[in-house]
This record gives C-alpha cells, structure tokens and sequence, in this order.
C-alpha cells in the first residue's frame, strides 16, 4: 500500500483550467467509463465549461498536478434533498491502485454528510469490473440495472444502478 498523501480539494469557479485539464485528459484516456465525448468537451467555451462547475469538484493533486476527480450533484426537489449522485469519477492510469480514488472519496462523503446529504448514488457500466468492485469495497450497493442503459462503439452495455447510505463514524 501507499501511505503517500495526496493534496484533495474542492474547485473554485476560477479554476477552469484545472477541471478542463482533468477532465479531458478522463474523456480522452477512458472513452467508454463515460457517456459524455471528448469531442464535445473540448469544444467548450471557457463559459460553458464554468456552467459544469455549478456542482462539487473535487480534485486530487500530486505536485499541483490534477490526477483525479469526482464531483456531486445534490438533488433538487426538498423532498430529495437528501440524496446526491457522484459523477465524473477518474484517476489518471499511473496513480491507480494508490488509493487516490479512496482519497477523493473520502472527501467527497465528508462533503456530503457536512451538507446533511444521507445518500450518494451512481451509475456505472457493467463491463467496468474495476469500478465496481471499487464501490463494493466502499459500501455501496447494488439497487437495480437499466438494460441497454450505455452505448459505446455500437454496443450496448446494462448500467448498474448502487447507492451508499452516509453516516457518521
């Protein structure tokens, strides 16, 4: 194991280049772990990409460099307020398996329970092994699938639908 320590932090609106920088080099490296396209996201105008920073970016850096991120979007209706769904989970190939991913997640689940956010949910592609048992490995749990869910390169692929209830340790 890694006892190394990573810088994790929180984006503020200024940081366009940092989470244009990550993100893409996600959408680049790992095509289909995502629906969104490289090709669309590069096209961004600097406004469109601060319009997809209305939400909780967390980013983890190594020598100020972006090496992952994650980010959370809370629910909206009052009576959902209480659920969020992590999205844009990535960490760059030659840092994975340090626990960079735990880092930011750990981070991710502090945020939420501060803003009295119960339960985080997710999607993800049933080919992705690694990912999955990444979140069986922290507690969440499979609630369902959505059949044909995600298609990439004229394949269709079930979504797994996991959920993790927060609480205070």
């Amino acid at each position: 194991m890694c006892d190394r320590k990573w810088l994790i932090r929180q984006l503020h609106e200024d940081e366009v280049d940092v989470f244009k920088t990550i993100r893409l080099e996600a959408l680049q490296c790992e095509p289909d772990a995502f629906a969104s396209l490289y090709e669309d996201w590069v096209e961004f105008t600097d406004a469109q990409w601060r319009e997809r920073m209305n939400v909780p970016i967390f980013v983890a850096f190594d020598a100020g460099k972006p090496i992952g991120i994650m980010a959370l979007k809370r629910s909206e209706p009052h009576k959902m307020r209480h659920r969020a769904t992590l999205a844009m989970v990535y960490v760059s190939r030659h840092v994975r398996g340090l626990r960079v991913a735990e880092a930011i997640l750990k981070a991710i689940c502090d945020h939420a329970m501060a803003e009295q956010v119960t339960q985080i949910e997710l999607v993800v592609n049933v080919a992705n092994a690694t990912a999955l048992r990444f979140y069986q490995r922290h507690q969440f749990i499979e609630t369902g699938r959505v059949a044909k869910g995600f298609r990439t390169n004229d394949r269709d692929y079930d979504e797994v639908l996991m959920v993790r209830e927060l609480r205070s340790e």
